[in-house]
């Protein structure tokens, strides 16, 4: 391969392709493999090379044969080679990208134990995971293996090792995920920075590294965090795979697809129709070849992905845990049913209800029903777009504008390339988070953000090259304009959020913009110094909300299942006046009715009274105190409701004294009354479960809070068929199961099984009640209440 050394070294941060002229392209690159980055064709009479300007050629590393020697003098100088970065970088290159890194941990790691265990439902697995190696394979609920969580287990793979090494913990159960961030960070950086230049790659990692919803969820221990990393390593090694034709980069992307598979099933898919047509289109290499190696990355990704899928089907189910999720203990039933394309109709059975329109009392809903409406507009609107929409328009402006300046080059131009594959990434994920019917939450949006950044950083970085000429000066003016002009209305969804702020970001970013304009007419230093402070300014003003946001998020600990960053905003949530749903100091989010109709429950303020929100099934929300917030709810609601969250009354009363939050604080395992845990712990070495509860939901808290296996009927909603009345009597009479713990799940939801109702129904009517704080027990080895 010929290299592009012909392209002399230089210091300057933006090198000129009129001084640098291209390496000459081969006659046959389009069939053998092109030099490393080929230049555009000559330019038509009359008109200008813009993108000769734009995006000059730059130099590859070099690529040697890869014998004993050749690696063993890089490993050698792998510590140099680190901390010095390429040969060709000015000096302050690699120092600034390590200070990105190190910022983005302390950022990330600064209070994360405030955030408890997050969310309790993994937590909980994490737990399993790092006392049993089955529970830990299967991603199960409970070290006796029960029931799996809703998801393939890969995302619990790291937190549970954290836990084995260094002990369950807040902080080992979320270490990983900031490490998962710091590291998408530099995936991010390298990719961009392989075509375009450092500062390119700086302003991209930076701007991922302060998007709100990934400073949450790199955060948080959903699988989110593991499915970005990956997903991002499959871009870099699908830029990888197309400078030269590379089989072993496409069998790269192959695994980190297959991987991501493990980690959240069918949303790693999102993206690879994207990626599969950009290496088939643009590959220099002929077309049988591409296809071939097409076919190798398919089936790295089916060994990569299958291998677990292969084992939990073939094992019978009386040697594995119940599949958590679904409605017949198959995994691919769960992967193309609850977890896949329910997620786009909101078919979802034994969900909590997905599509239709709002209940009752609710507003109206266009097609998302009680996940929000949907169209172009959503990842725009209330509370999302304060998670990720602060760069979209600028992402979308110079998305637009790199297709353009690169449409005259080769097929095979790297430049071009990369804005396809990350273009691709964005108008993927975000057209099916806009239009899906299915459940959708409001930090579902990271998957955009490495998109969002690196289109961003790319773009800049052309525009920035070009600015002295008017046409690409305006581009850039606009875009900062626009930038600074949404940031201006998202900071103004939030009036009590740092109030001047919005002001100082709209002024700064208008004047920014005409400062660019004008530096481009201004010659000698003066005009350096000009666009020199305007870029500053400008780039400041475009991160100086979503840091904002992002400083608030870290602030604040989170846990439960639903989660948002930043502050409380204007129409958040899914229901007028919203809420924080999800802070720990946050509310049930106002839905407009679950399952049944009914009114939207009022909103609540920093946890307290969260109000009577009519439209749970059956009645009102539950009126009982629930773990992790304030005031449960004040009016109550009919008897028959629910009968009463962790810690709650029978009756669906009025709440007293628990820590309310609804879904969004009800996992915080620590908030059990430390004499129920104790409860629990007695003689739990008889016992395979120290106790049985309905949904997930309810099952995690007590577990965190004694260490001991407690059995989830039903899984996350309560839902699964996981265990008939006759097995539950069938494990009762053999001594199995100590405690059943009163409250929690919804049974039954949109389809699902009414076993866990059942169960509960007979537990009711048979043992006699015990009320331990405000937790009502039903002790399993007692003897039967009416003899």
């Amino acid at each position: 391969m010929t290299t592009s050394s012909s392209v002399p070294p230089t210091s300057e941060p933006w090198p000129d392709a009129a001084k640098y002229p291209p390496p000459a392209v081969p006659a046959d690159a389009s069939a053998s493999g092109p030099t490393d980055w080929p230049a555009p064709p000559p330019a038509e009479a009359g008109r200008e090379r813009p993108a000769e300007t734009l995006f000059p050629p730059v130099a590859l590393p070099p690529v040697g044969p890869k014998g004993p020697a050749t690696w063993a003098g890089r490993l050698r100088t792998l510590p140099g080679r680190t901390w010095r970065g390429r040969e060709d970088d000015p000096r302050w290159v690699r120092p600034a990208f390590l200070g990105l890194l190190l910022a983005t941990a302390v950022l990330y790691f600064w209070n994360l134990t405030a955030s408890g265990w997050a969310n309790a439902f993994y937590s909980a697995a994490v737990q399993a995971g790092s006392v049993s190696w089955k529970a830990m394979f299967f991603g199960s609920s409970d070290a006796a293996n029960f029931i799996t969580v809703d998801k393939p287990p890969l995302s619990l793979w790291p937190m549970a090792l954290s836990a084995r090494l260094l002990g369950l913990s807040s902080f080992s159960v979320l270490a990983p995920q900031v490490l998962m961030g710091v590291g998408t960070v530099a995936a991010v950086y390298a990719t961009v920075r392989r075509r375009f230049s450092a500062l390119g790659g700086l302003v991209a990692g930076a701007a991922l590294a302060l998007t709100p919803v990934a400073a949450l969820m790199f955060r948080f221990n959903n699988p989110d965090a593991l499915l970005v990393l990956l997903l991002t390593l499959a871009a870099y090694g699908t830029v990888r795979a197309t400078e030269t034709a590379s089989t072993r980069w496409l069998v790269f992307v192959g695994v980190m697809f297959g991987l991501a598979f493990l980690t959240k099933t069918l949303q790693a898919f999102l993206v690879l129709p994207a990626f599969a047509l950009v290496y088939l289109f643009t590959a220099p290499t002929g077309w049988g070849r591409r296809w071939l190696q097409l076919l190798y990355g398919t089936l790295a990704m089916v060994v990569a992905g299958g291998w677990w899928v292969a084992v939990v089907e073939l094992m019978p189910a009386s040697a594995r845990p119940y599949i958590g999720g679904s409605q017949d203990n198959s995994f691919l039933s769960l992967t193309f049913g609850y977890n896949g394309f329910g997620r786009i109709t909101g078919n979802e059975t034994g969900s909590v209800g997905g599509g239709g329109r709002a209940g009752g009392g609710g507003n109206p809903m266009n097609g998302g029903g009680r996940w929000g409406s949907t169209g172009l507009t959503r990842l725009f609107d209330g509370d999302i777009g304060g998670q990720i929409a602060w760069l979209m328009p600028a992402a979308l402006i110079l998305l637009v504008f790199g297709l353009w300046a690169t449409r005259r080059h080769a097929r095979t131009d790297s430049a071009r390339i990369a804005f396809q594959v990350w273009g691709g990434w964005l108008l993927c994920t975000a057209l099916t988070f806009s239009f899906m019917s299915g459940i959708f939450h409001q930090y579902y949006t990271v998957a955009l953000v490495p998109a969002v950044a690196a289109l961003v950083g790319m773009g800049a970085d052309g525009l920035w090259k070009a600015r002295h000429r008017l046409p690409y000066a305006a581009v850039l003016a606009v875009t900062v304009a626009v930038t600074a002009w949404w940031a201006f209305r998202l900071l103004g969804r939030s009036a009590e959020f740092v109030p001047w702020l919005r002001w100082a970001v709209l002024v700064g970013g208008l004047l920014a913009a005409v400062a660019l304009l004008a530096a481009g007419r201004l010659t000698g230093p003066v005009g350096g110094r000009v666009a020199a402070v305007a870029g500053l300014t400008a780039l400041a003003a475009g991160l100086a909300g979503p840091a904002a946001y992002a400083v608030d998020t870290v602030s604040t600990g989170h846990s439960g299942s639903i989660v948002t960053a930043g502050p409380q905003v204007q129409g958040g949530g899914f229901g007028p006046g919203g809420g924080r749903g999800g802070k720990v100091r946050g509310n049930f989010p106002g839905f407009p009715g679950f399952p049944g109709g009914g009114q939207n429950g009022r909103a609540g303020q920093d946890g307290q009274n969260g109000g009577a929100g009519n439209g749970f099934p059956g009645g009102a929300l539950p009126g009982g105190s629930l773990p992790g917030g304030r005031t449960g709810g004040q009016d109550g609601g009919q008897a028959g409701a629910f009968p009463g969250f962790p810690g709650g009354t029978d009756e669906g009363r009025a709440g007293r004294g628990g820590m309310g939050g609804g879904m969004g604080g009800l996992l915080d395992g620590a908030k059990v009354p430390a004499e129920v845990a104790e409860l629990l712990k007695q003689d739990a070495r008889k016992y395979t479960w120290v106790a049985a509860a309905v949904g997930s939901q309810n099952q995690a808290s007590y577990q965190l809070a004694s260490g001991e296996p407690v059995m989830a009927l039903g899984g996350f909603n309560g839902s699964d068929p996981s265990l008939s009345l006759d097995g539950f009597k069938k494990l009762v009479a053999e001594g199995r199961v100590h405690w059943f713990i009163g409250g929690g799940g919804m049974g039954g939801g949109m389809g699902g099984s009414s076993f866990s109702s059942e169960i509960a129904s007979w537990v009711e009517s048979t043992y006699t009640a015990k009320t331990v704080g405000s937790t009502t027990m039903y002790d399993l080895t007692a003897a039967p209440k009416n003899g």
